[in-house]
C-alpha cells in the first residue's frame, strides 16, 4: 500500500512542458548538485553530460537551461556553464518560502483531502515517525517527508502545486541531510506529531502550524550548519575558474 501512495505522491505535481529527455537529465544532474556530488563553480561541460549520460547536445542544453532557470547553474555565453554557489541569505530564503508554502499544504489538506487520502497520510506519517525512532539515514527521513508534503499538496490547486514543486527544486538537499543527522532533540519530529494531530482532526490551524515548524527547524539547522562550514552571512566570493573570472 504504501508503495502505492508513494508513487501516486511523485507524479501527483504538474508536468514540465519540456522534452521527457531534457527533464530526466535535468533531474539526475540536480541531485548531484543538491548532493554536494558536483561543487560549486565546477563546470558542467556539454561534452561530457553527453558521454555520460547518453544524450545529444541540445538535450544537454535544455537541461542546463532548466537548472539556470532554478538558480542552481550560471550559463555564460560561449563558455558554458557552471555549479552557482549558495549563500546563507538565498538558503534561509528558501526555507522561509517553504515553510509558508508546506503550511498552506497542510491546511488545505484538512479542508479538501477525502477520508481515504486523509487516512492515507496518516500513515505515512506514522511510518515515518517509526523510522525516525528506529535510526533511518536522514537521506530516507527527508524523502519521506518529501513524499507526505506531496501528497498534502496533491488536493491543492494546480498553481500551489507549481510553486511548491520549484521551491522544492531550488534547494540544496546536502545542507537538510547534514543539518537533520546533526539534530537533536527528536524535533523536527516533535512538530510531525503536531501535523499529524492536526491532520487527524482536520485543525487546519495546527497541521500548518506544525508544517511551518518543521521547515523553520530545519532552516535554523542548515544556517548553523553554513555559518560553521564558513559560509558566512555576505554574499559568496566569484568561484569561477581564473578564465570565466577574467572574462
Amino acid at each position: 500500500m504504501i508503495v502505492t501512495i508513494v508513487a501516486e505522491a511523485l507524479v501527483s505535481m504538474p508536468e514540465s512542458q519540456e522534452p521527457p529527455g531534457a527533464i530526466d537529465l535535468a533531474a539526475s544532474l540536480r541531485r548531484q548538485i543538491q548532493d554536494d556530488v558536483i561543487s560549486p563553480g565546477e563546470w558542467l561541460r556539454e561534452a561530457r553530460i553527453c558521454n555520460e549520460f547518453g544524450v545529444g547536445r541540445s538535450i544537454a542544453r535544455k537541461a542546463l537551461r532548466i537548472l539556470a532557470d532554478d538558480g542552481l547553474v550560471v550559463i555564460e555565453e560561449n563558455r558554458g556553464a557552471y555549479v552557482a554557489a549558495t549563500t546563507v541569505q538565498e538558503v534561509f530564503d528558501l526555507y522561509e518560502v517553504r515553510a509558508a508554502l508546506y503550511g498552506c499544504a497542510a491546511r488545505f489538506a484538512c479542508i479538501r483531502a477525502t477520508p481515504k487520502q486523509m487516512a492515507e497520510t496518516l500513515e505515512l506519517v506514522d511510518t515515518l515517525l517509526t523510522a525516525s525512532e528506529s535510526g533511518a539515514s536522514a537521506e530516507d527521513l527527508i524523502h519521506q517527508s518529501e513524499v507526505i508534503f506531496s501528497r498534502l499538496a496533491s488536493v491543492s490547486s494546480a498553481d500551489a502545486q507549481r510553486m511548491i514543486e520549484s521551491i522544492r527544486r531550488k534547494t540544496r538537499w546536502h545542507y537538510s541531510y547534514v543539518s537533520l543527522a546533526e539534530s537533536a532533540g527528536g524535533a523536527p519530529f516533535n512538530h510531525w506529531r503536531v501535523v499529524r494531530a492536526g491532520l487527524a482532526k482536520r485543525d487546519g490551524a495546527m497541521a500548518a502550524e506544525g508544517a511551518r515548524n518543521i521547515l523553520y527547524h530545519m532552516q535554523n539547522e542548515a544556517m548553523r550548519l553554513m555559518i560553521s562550514r564558513g559560509y558566512g552571512l555576505m554574499p559568496a566570493d566569484d568561484i569561477r575558474p581564473a578564465p570565466a573570472r577574467k572574462a
